[in-house]
């Protein structure tokens, strides 16, 4: 993890990190695909599925690698939808650390395979427990990763705080 020092003008520690990840929008019938995620910022919300790219990969094949890693299927149709970004607060090891998080969002459009909602972490997944659908008007921002909210909302969606 690349991470970043500074002090800011009251003399304090600041720790920065940069995040760029791609991830994908499955919605059918008002509801979204969503992963349970179990590390990094996110931990114990749902989150989009994706995650980093691999030296040399494309956005497109991290997309594809990341949805079979995490959730099991292949992607067959997907477009660009939007990129974006958030600023997380991220406690990691008694540390804050202020996380960039800048995302590649495609619109999964069509899918082949049965999503695994449940899969065990290993080398190459270690941040999901599965993913399933959930109806959005029923999501909570509290329970939702920052990245997820901000495409709900650029989706036109309106979550509720509590």
């Amino acid at each position: 993890m690349n991470l970043k020092k500074i002090i800011d003008k009251n003399g304090n520690e600041i720790i920065m990190h940069t995040h760029i990840g791609v991830y994908g929008l499955v919605i059918e019938d008002d509801r979204i695909l969503l992963i349970d995620k179990v590390t990094g910022p996110y931990d114990g919300l749902l989150d989009l599925p994706g995650g980093s790219f691999e030296f040399g990969e494309t956005p497109e094949e991290a997309l594809e690698r990341e949805f079979k890693e995490e959730v099991g299927i292949d992607l067959k149709e997907y477009e660009l939808f939007h990129t974006g970004s958030v600023i997380a607060d991220w406690n990691y090891k008694n540390k804050l650390i202020k996380v960039h998080h800048i995302g590649i969002f495609y619109k999964i459009n069509k899918y082949e395979g049965k999503i695994k909602e449940s899969i065990e972490l290993d080398k190459q997944n270690d941040d999901s427990l599965g993913a399933t659908f959930h109806s959005i008007k029923d999501l909570k921002k509290k329970n939702l990763s920052l990245i997820t909210i901000l495409e709900l909302e650029k989706l036109g969606y309106n979550i509720s705080e509590d």
